[in-house]
């Protein structure tokens, strides 16, 4: 990525929108951060995505949920998905980083036609879009990282991912921060995604017991 062009590109939006600095101080205050969705819509279109990554990235709102609409290539053949993305739950310490998802108003089209398997179950209706969390719970090789799917719903734990796991480092900063510091919400107004944080003061000794013991 560019870093002139997104350094350019930022500094031209707050031109154009220049309450979004009293906004950000605002929001600071509380230990609320957020970041305009017109920015993630323009990192989305610029990153250099690896091949396979999906395409056509399309960034919205549905508060308090985030709408993504991405185009797919599902066992070779084309769909175009979209849903409606809450974080309800989020969970970070120095063994677990759960992370709690509601999907809702997710949709499959086909591009194209196919008679592959997929785009027979999709046009079909077979798939209960309601329950995703139903058809990822019975995947044949469901990612380790997947630790709860039931309905609507499905709970990661990237501490499952071995890379992660394995990070002294990582293990070492959770137990600094997270005693003191931690995210409350993720959420979206019309415009933007926030992130809230939650302080705890009492947590200031556990941290400092994991800083010197080095955790």
């Amino acid at each position: 990525m560019d870093v002139r062009a997104l350094a350019n590109a930022a500094v031209d939006y707050l031109r154009r929108n220049p309450d979004e600095l009293v906004r950000a101080a605002v929001n600071a205050a509380g230990l609320r951060f957020g970041v305009p969705l017109a920015a993630l819509r323009y990192l989305s279109a610029t990153a250099k995505l690896p091949r396979k990554a999906p395409k056509d990235i399309e960034i919205g709102s549905a508060p308090p949920a985030i709408r993504i609409s991405v185009t797919v290539d599902a066992m070779g053949t084309a769909v175009r998905a979209s849903a409606a993305i809450r974080i309800d739950e989020i969970d970070l310490s120095p063994d677990a980083m759960r992370i709690g998802i509601k999907l809702s108003d997710v949709k499959l089209a086909l591009i194209g036609e196919s008679d592959s398997p997929v785009a027979t179950l999709i046009k079909s209706g077979a798939l209960d879009l309601s329950k995703p969390g139903n058809l990822v719970k019975f995947l044949p090789k469901r990612p380790p990282t997947v630790v709860e799917a039931d309905d609507d719903r499905i709970v990661i734990d990237l501490m499952k991912a071995p890379a992660l796991a394995n990070s002294a480092r990582l293990r070492r900063a959770l137990a600094v921060v997270t005693p003191m510091l931690n995210i409350r919400a993720v959420e979206t107004d019309r415009d933007h995604l926030y992130v809230a944080l939650k302080a705890s003061p009492r947590g200031l000794p556990a941290a400092i017991a994991a800083f010197r013991h080095g955790i």
